[in-house]
């Protein structure tokens, strides 16, 4: 139960408000705000529109197979960890994550004098440019943009005005637009519509149509005769926009997205804490740092399995010369008269 889970975490290492705990696992399972939901969740976890998950009593929740990936090899002390709250368990510093997590699923949030937006990219290209610096550490960040086409959404959309990307991957800070994906069908014998089957991210079907029903009641759009949801959980995003008899659907989508947030803008800040300092990164730097973090994980990692293998071996070969004069062994146990004696004996 995802209740039980909250406790844990309230217990162990976050002394603080219940919701906030919660609140994070239910963005962490929803596949609209994550690219690679890191939760697999059980029973109701809101809506893009914004509806509500349920109660923490009724959900449950498992970690996903990208989740595993992010904690993998962490009992093997490849990372720092420190004290929690009241000093009585270790908990990591950060994570040994085989993946660019930051990069694949994006981040955003505010502190005190700063601020961070990092969009969301598919994890394949991540994982070509990655090794494309590694095979070539000189590589400069524009050939880096043969493997990494932009940003990828998890609700999908097309990027226009995509300028602003390029200099994101540069030097952290550009902008663009999203667009919705749409199509032009034939609704009817005599109707043409306009089928949007994507949003840009964050953007809900229900906020889609409230505006669009505004604006033909504020008369600011012409041409559309009826807007209907048909999105659900199975079949994802699909409004249809039917349009009027003599209008052209091309001109109303083009009204559409100026007027709506069916094109929306989105700003990359691209400001992450490398060994506790803030710093604005651009792409070739963020995935530079999450390959000498990587290459700490498999070094520490390897002395770990290093000094286990060395303790076994020593184990092993004081057995081995036991075995080779069992008798003398068992006659200095037996002639001992505990077991302090029988060891230094031995």
């Amino acid at each position: 139960k995802s209740a039980r889970i909250v406790g844990e975490v309230l217990g162990k290492y976050h002394p603080h408000g219940d919701s906030a705990v919660y609140d994070s696992l239910v963005r962490m399972a929803q596949e609209f705000s994550l690219r690679y939901p890191l939760v697999n969740g059980q029973g109701n976890f809101g809506s893009v529109d914004g509806d509500r998950a349920a109660a923490m009593r009724y959900t449950e929740a498992k970690m996903t197979k990208i989740a595993n990936a992010i904690l993998a090899d962490i009992e093997k002390e490849t990372v720092d960890t420190r004290t929690n709250f009241d000093d009585s368990l270790d908990e990591p510093i950060v994570l040994p994550t085989k993946i660019p997590n930051l990069l694949i699923n994006g981040s955003n949030g505010i502190a005190v004098g700063m601020a961070t937006n990092i969009p969301p990219h598919n994890l394949n290209e991540i994982v070509d440019a990655t090794i494309a610096i590694i095979d070539n550490p000189e590589v400069e960040t524009l050939e880096l943009a043969q493997f990494v086409q932009g940003p990828d959404f998890p609700t999908g959309g097309y990027l226009v005005a995509t300028e602003g990307i390029s200099d994101a991957y540069a030097n952290g800070r550009g902008s663009f637009k999203v667009r919705a994906t749409t199509v032009f069908e034939k609704i009817s014998s005599r109707k043409q519509g306009i089928i949007i089957t994507e949003l840009p991210y964050n953007i809900g079907p229900e906020k889609i149509v409230e505006k669009i029903a505004d604006l033909v009641k504020a008369k600011k759009v012409q041409g559309i005769s009826d807007i209907v949801d048909l999105s659900d959980g199975q079949s994802g995003t699909k409004v249809v926009v039917e349009i009027k008899n003599g209008y052209e659907p091309a001109e109303v989508l083009e009204n559409l997205y100026r007027l709506t947030p069916m094109e929306d803008a989105f700003s990359i800040n691209a400001v992450a804490l490398v060994d506790g300092k803030p710093l604005t990164l651009g792409l070739k730097d963020l995935l530079q740092v999450f390959i000498d973090h990587r290459i700490e994980v498999v070094r520490r990692r390897s002395a770990f399995r290093k000094a286990k293998a060395q303790s076994r071996l020593n184990l092993v070969d004081g057995l081995l010369k036991a075995i080779v004069d069992i008798d003398k062994v068992i006659k200095i146990i037996r002639a001992s008269e505990d077991a302090s004696i029988a060891k230094a004996s031995l």
